[in-house]
C-alpha cells in the first residue's frame, strides 16, 4: 500500500483547512496560527513548483480571496474538501486576459507564497468585462 489511510487523509485535510488538530500528532500552531487561507486564480497549471502567483491572472479588478481555515469557510468530507460557500471574485472592469483554468490555496500574504493544494476549473471561466469568476461550493479537492 502507498500513500495514506483514508482517515488520516480526512484528518490532514481537517488540519489543513479547518485547523483541526490531529490528536497526539499534529496542532494547529498554537503562538500565531494562519486564521484563513487565500484563493488565487491561474490561467495555467501552476504546477508543483510553482508558487501563487504562477501564472496567476492579473485581470482589472481581481485580488485574491481569504477564506476562513474553520469548518464555516471549508467543508472536508470523504477526503475532499470544498468551500462552504461560493467564492466570487471580483469583476473584471478591463483587462480580461485569458481564460481561468486553475485555482491554488495557499497562506495569506500575497505575492509567491506556497501553493497548499491546486486544483483545476471546470469548465474553465471565459474571461471578459463584466465577468465575475466563481469557485462553487462544487469545487474540490481530492486527497488520495
Amino acid at each position: 500500500m502507498a500513500g495514506k489511510g483514508d482517515t488520516f487523509e480526512n484528518d490532514f485535510l481537517k488540519l489543513i483547512f479547518n485547523a483541526t488538530a490531529i490528536a497526539n500528532l499534529a496542532d494547529n500552531a498554537a503562538s500565531s496560527p494562519e486564521t484563513n487561507l487565500s484563493v488565487a486564480l491561474h490561467t495555467a497549471d501552476p504546477t508543483d513548483a510553482g508558487t501563487q502567483s504562477s501564472s496567476e491572472t492579473a485581470y482589472t479588478g481581481y485580488a485574491r480571496i481569504s477564506v476562513a481555515r474553520t469548518s464555516g469557510g471549508w467543508t472536508v468530507t470523504g477526503n475532499s474538501v470544498s468551500p462552504v460557500a461560493n467564492i466570487d471574485f471580483g469583476e473584471c472592469t478591463a483587462s480580461p486576459g485569458g481564460a481561468i483554468t486553475h485555482f491554488s490555496v495557499g497562506p495569506t500574504g500575497g505575492g509567491a507564497t506556497k501553493i497548499l493544494y491546486a486544483g483545476t476549473v471546470t469548465p474553465n471561466i471565459t474571461m471578459a468585462t463584466g465577468v465575475i469568476p466563481r469557485l462553487k461550493t462544487t469545487s474540490t479537492i481530492t486527497e488520495d
